[in-house]
């Protein structure tokens, strides 16, 4: 089928952009390089790439410490991604925070120096999102992996939410080169997150416990685009992956404390 075999390809397309994991050229040959449709497959990519994680965290928390097992899933898929979210949540927590107004922010997250509020958003990360795993694999091992890749797929789902609610707040740049995402694979993108985040995480603590998690970690990167569309008019490609770690910290933090 046609259809099955452009997205396919754009799910190769998608694991490419968000990690470092080596895809075949024949997924790039013709390609002109944009990822307006590609980014439907975002949150299909995101579970896999976050797979290797799930897997070590689910195995180790049943033999050793949480935390350290957590600790470790975590570096794994940072290794994985090449810190690439993380890399956006200290860019744009240095801009908006110390930002005295729209173009100063976006002259901080152009710096490739971290700042205060860079440093402390990262700890804040890894910090809740650590303990976060922990408490989830100390009430089941099996409810931490699946809760890891809701996480992940949902908050690649709200990325796209992110990108395709605001213009570029740049000319240029990764963002603004690789093209706005098309409302039909937005569509697809966010269906597809949501659908993912429901049945795993209502598999295992119901499917009143699924929607209220949705609902929280998505007006968590609704409110964030707001704060964003004010400070800046405008997406970066680090508001971008900033909106990917606010929604995976909420998530797990939400599933944390309510499994």
């Amino acid at each position: 089928m046609p259809n099955a075999t452009d997205f396919i390809a754009d799910l190769a397309r998608s694991v490419a952009f968000l990690s470092r994991v080596p895809v075949p050229d024949r997924f790039f040959r013709d390609h002109d390089g944009s990822i307006s449709r590609v980014v439907r497959a975002f949150p299909l990519a995101g579970l896999l790439i976050a797979l290797p994680s799930a897997l070590v965290v689910y195995g180790l928390a049943e033999i050793g410490d949480a935390l350290v097992a957590s600790l470790l899933a975590l570096a794994l898929m940072t290794l994985i991604t090449g810190a690439l979210h993380e890399d956006g949540l200290a860019d744009a927590a240095d801009g908006l925070g110390g930002g005295r107004d729209g173009d100063h922010a976006l002259l901080i997250m152009k710096d490739s120096r971290i700042g205060s509020y860079g440093v402390v958003a990262l700890v804040l990360s890894f910090g809740l999102r650590a303990a976060s795993l922990a408490a989830l694999a100390r009430a089941d091992a099996t409810l931490v992996a699946v809760s890891l890749l809701a996480a992940a797929s949902v908050s690649r789902a709200m990325m796209i939410w992110h990108w395709s609610a605001l213009p570029s707040a740049r000319a240029t740049g990764v963002a603004a080169s690789a093209g706005a995402p098309q409302d039909t694979a937005r569509n697809v993108a966010l269906a597809s997150g949501a659908f993912i985040g429901l049945a795993l995480v209502a598999s295992h603590l119901g499917i009143a416990a699924a929607l209220f998690t949705l609902l929280l970690t998505a007006g968590a990167g609704s409110t964030f685009t707001r704060f964003v569309r004010r400070k800046l008019e405008g997406h970066t490609g680090d508001t971008i992956g900033a909106t990917q770690q606010i929604c995976e910290i909420v998530m797990l933090a939400t599933l944390a404390i309510i499994a």
